[in-house]
Formats: C-alpha cells, sequence, structure tokens
C-alpha cells in the first residue's frame, strides 16, 4: 500500500503552484496559494525539521537585532 506524506504533498502543489507566471495568477489563486503555504506550516511546524527552521530563523532574527544596534 502507498502512503504519501500529506506535508510532501503540499510542498509539491506549493511548488507547483509557484512556478507559474505571476500575471496569470487571479486573486484566489493568490489566496488558495497562501491558504496552502499555511496549512504547510501547521504541519511541518511540529516536526524535527520545523523545530529547526525555527531555530535556525529566531538565530537570524537575533543577529539581525544585534545587527541593527
Amino acid at each position: 500500500m502507498l502512503t504519501i506524506n500529506v506535508a510532501v504533498l503540499l510542498a509539491v502543489i506549493v511548488v507547483w503552484r509557484l512556478r507559474r507566471r505571476t500575471h496569470a495568477r487571479s486573486r484566489f489563486d493568490e489566496k488558495l496559494t497562501v491558504v496552502i503555504v499555511l496549512a504547510l506550516g501547521v504541519l511541518i511546524a511540529p516536526t524535527p525539521a520545523g523545530q529547526g527552521i525555527q531555530n535556525v530563523l529566531g538565530q537570524l532574527a537575533s543577529g539581525v537585532t544585534e545587527a541593527g544596534r
């Protein structure tokens, strides 16, 4: 039996949708892409990969804050 990871499927859909030209997208398409990306973020957040991304972004944000002082 084949199992599909929903997060991987959503990531593929996001990449596929973002490859389209910008002027070919309607407002509905852009809103749908945002909803899909948010759902992907919710699925990735509790995983170890999501925690790693959060740590990297936190370090990046603190580095930018320190550089601005």
